[in-house]
């Protein structure tokens, strides 16, 4: 093309920093916009460089500390040929316009499309023709009756704590849901020193045995998931499967947590409870930048439409990694490599020689063989069938706006809501600070229940701008106010 591409990847995780790789050695200098500190995304955070302590890669990542150092050590040789731009928090995306000058839609997105970000309390407008969002992910929560009280984590918030703060969530520890990360995070919490008391797994050990044949499709990654579970229990935790959360009990605080198997209730003192059922890509950059969403039964949720480059309906945007659809940290780095060089085929740029890097034809062979594993992972670790069937009726859902479950099956039933933004509309559930993270799939999972539908029936609960909680006094007064978009203007 004739005008030199302005291209931007927002995430410095897996995909992010591999895509910049790919993007480099083909002569492109890109944007990479990380919400963090530092570079490595979520699996492969890093501490701050003034943490006051010092951890290991083998203490932090354990199995993945060679690929977590790979990761950083690429992305530290990088630095000199992007503009990387760490503490930038993307909060907004201009969609499209067709009215407006435009390349070939082959070639790229329309010129004069741009991201809003923040940094360092001030607002700042970054153009871009060709646009890679590999924005991760965070956890699926389903609420149960005391999630609210202090001293109850998400599970990737638990991890934050460990490898960004370097300390526990608790003095006695039990983590709850299901899912792989729910063992991954109890074996780093016994292996820093901390006191875990259970893990307590929704799904039934059958379910993961006969998911088995799938999940041999990965045999590496299968070894280090059993190898988890022995370890945990071979010190002492314990270790429950098909169990059903009953509540979280406590008044300043988490004092026990009762579960409940084969009709008998159980309680278990702890002090703080990390709480998750897998993983939820972020996908409302992707939303504000007008791509097409489809419903995806393996995840569960409404997703970004892509092909098997990474390239999404709208031309010149792209997704990678969990963002995209959850498949793990070594995927991410192949799919970041691959919609790097689809981009490159999208501007006419020959793809780049790189010792040792796979071709396109490998990646996606490689990337099938992760999806088929996937499989095997949603059959092993499913979600809790109707959860939100026996929630109570005073218990919040939305813990920005306070709104409970009572409020949300009264709306069903003297309003007729069978959508989710209607229910949004008229509740304010998802409208909050977490702008539905938290809340969006629980109201979706209630919604459904009362109306009896199924989760791609109720609808996805659209993004809105700000996608983050932002600072207004910037807003206010920066030379860019004119850049926001009307309908950040009017919230």
């Amino acid at each position: 093309m004739s005008a030199r591409p302005e291209v931007v990847i927002v995430g410095a995780g897996p995909a992010g920093i591999r895509a910049a790789q790919t993007l480099v050695a083909a002569g492109i200098r890109p944007i990479v916009l990380d919400e963090n500190a530092r570079w490595g995304g979520q699996i492969y955070r890093q501490p701050p460089a003034d943490a006051g302590f010092a951890r290991s890669k083998q203490t932090l990542y354990g199995f993945e500390a060679a690929k977590a150092d790979a990761v950083h050590t690429t992305m530290a040789a990088l630095l000199p040929q992007i503009d990387y731009r760490p503490d930038t928090l993307v909060w907004a995306c201009d969609p499209a316009d067709p009215s407006a000058d435009a390349v070939n839609a082959s070639q790229g997105a329309s010129r004069g499309q741009r991201l809003h970000t923040m940094h360092a309390g001030r607002e700042i407008a970054v153009p871009f023709t060709h646009l890679l969002i590999a924005s991760g992910a965070t956890d699926r929560v389903l609420p149960v009756p005391g999630w609210t009280l202090p001293g109850v984590y998400t599970l990737g918030g638990a991890q934050v704590a460990l490898k960004a703060q370097g300390c526990a969530i608790g003095e006695r520890v039990v983590f709850a849901g299901t899912g792989p990360l729910l063992y991954l995070v109890a074996y780093q919490y016994v292996k820093a020193g901390a006191n875990v008391v259970a893990v307590l797994d929704t799904s039934e050990f059958a379910a993961q045995v006969k998911a088995t044949p799938r999940l041999l499709n990965q045999p590496g990654t299968l070894a280090k998931g059993l190898y988890y579970v022995g370890w945990l229990r071979a010190r002492g935790v314990r270790i429950e499967h098909g169990v059903t959360l009953n509540g979280i009990d406590g008044t300043a605080g988490v004092r026990a947590v009762r579960w409940q198997r084969d009709g008998r209730e159980h309680t278990l003192g702890c002090t703080a409870l990390g709480l998750g059922f897998g993983l939820r890509p972020e996908t409302q950059l992707a939303d504000l930048a007008g791509c097409r969403f489809v419903f995806d039964d393996l995840n569960q949720c409404w997703l970004p439409a892509r092909d098997a480059a990474g390239r999404s309906s709208q031309a010149g945007i792209y997704l990678a990694g969990d963002g995209a659809g959850i498949a793990g940290a070594d995927a991410a780095e192949m799919a970041g490599r691959r919609v790097a060089l689809a981009m490159l085929e999208d501007l006419g740029i020959a793809a780049p020689s790189l010792p040792g890097a796979p071709d396109a034809l490998t990646l996606e062979r490689r990337l099938a063989s992760i999806r088929r594993f996937r499989v095997g992972i949603e059959q092993a670790f499913a979600l809790p069938a109707d959860p939100s069937a026996q929630w109570p009726d005073d218990m919040l859902v939305c813990r920005c706006e306070e709104i409970d479950a009572r409020t949300l099956r009264e709306c069903v039933r003297h309003d007729g809501v069978t959508e989710i933004n209607r229910l949004k509309a008229l509740t304010r559930v998802g409208m909050g600070r977490c702008q539905g993270r938290m809340c969006g799939e629980a109201a979706c999972h209630l919604l459904a229940e009362a109306t009896g539908q199924t989760l791609s029936q109720v609808g996805r609960l659209r993004a809105q701008a700000p996608i983050k909680p932002i600072p207004i006094a910037p807003m206010l007064f920066d030379e860019n106010v004119a850049a926001i978009p009307e309908e950040a203007r009017d919230e």
